[in-house]
């Protein structure tokens, strides 16, 4: 596990190996190619790395004008650049090794129109493409590439946007935001996780170059 809040990181790593599971934390911040440099050759030393999935990112409210080239610059190192270096550091570890599996998390808002997402959509629009090209460009050195799209997912993530650009509102703008799904809830974060595992297993050996919306109904039932 790779994060910038290495405590953070390493308290979910203690969670999975209490469970059973093998985990171990790195500090990172994926905006920073030296950063992933020195945490990719970490785990390296430690063995083959089969499965890249690139989960991190941050948000921001406003649209095309609402929007400073700062955060603009922002959003684009985590949530795009941040997946570039990532895959960067793993693919030719991948292709020398046999293949391997590149999982990326992008959004509804990359291929569906919010209101005063601009810079988040963008991101999101381009994480898609990405996956498109590492797909189309890998086939032949077994490495599948997907993405998966989600809805509005309930994490502290969630709480903490909510905190910052509503405070005092945060109930209110939290149900609305649940209502604004077809299915009347956001997702949990198991159902996204669930999705991941079947994509980076080999029940999904077939799959490959594919967007995979998990959205409650958003993208179709709406109106």
């Amino acid at each position: 596990m790779l994060d910038i809040d290495e405590n953070a990181a390493a308290t979910v790593a203690s969670e999975i190996v209490a469970a059973g599971g093998n985990a171990k934390a790195y500090g990172c911040d994926v905006a920073q190619p030296e950063s992933v440099r020195v945490a990719f050759h970490k785990v390296l030393q430690e063995g083959r790395v089969q499965i890249l999935v690139n989960n991190a990112g941050i948000s921001h409210v406003g649209n095309l004008e609402g929007t400073t080239e700062p955060d603009f610059d922002r959003v684009f190192c985590v949530n795009v650049k941040g997946m570039y270096n990532c895959m960067q550091a793993a693919v030719p570890h991948m292709k020398a090794n046999g293949g391997g599996i590149v999982l990326n998390m992008a959004s509804i808002a990359g291929t569906s129109g919010l209101a005063d997402r601009f810079a988040y959509s963008m991101s999101k629009g381009a994480v898609v493409a990405m996956t498109y090209s590492v797909a189309k460009d890998y086939l032949a050195h077994k490495i599948r590439c997907n993405c998966i799209s989600p809805a509005r997912v309930h994490t502290p993530f969630v709480d903490g946007f909510l905190r910052r650009n509503y405070p005092g509102k945060e109930q209110e703008m939290f149900e609305k935001l649940e209502k604004s799904q077809p299915i009347g809830r956001m997702a949990k974060p198991e159902e996204i996780a669930d999705l991941a595992m079947f994509l980076c297993s080999e029940e999904a050996s077939f799959i490959t170059g594919t967007n995979y919306p998990i959205d409650g109904g958003f993208l179709n039932l709406r109106g």
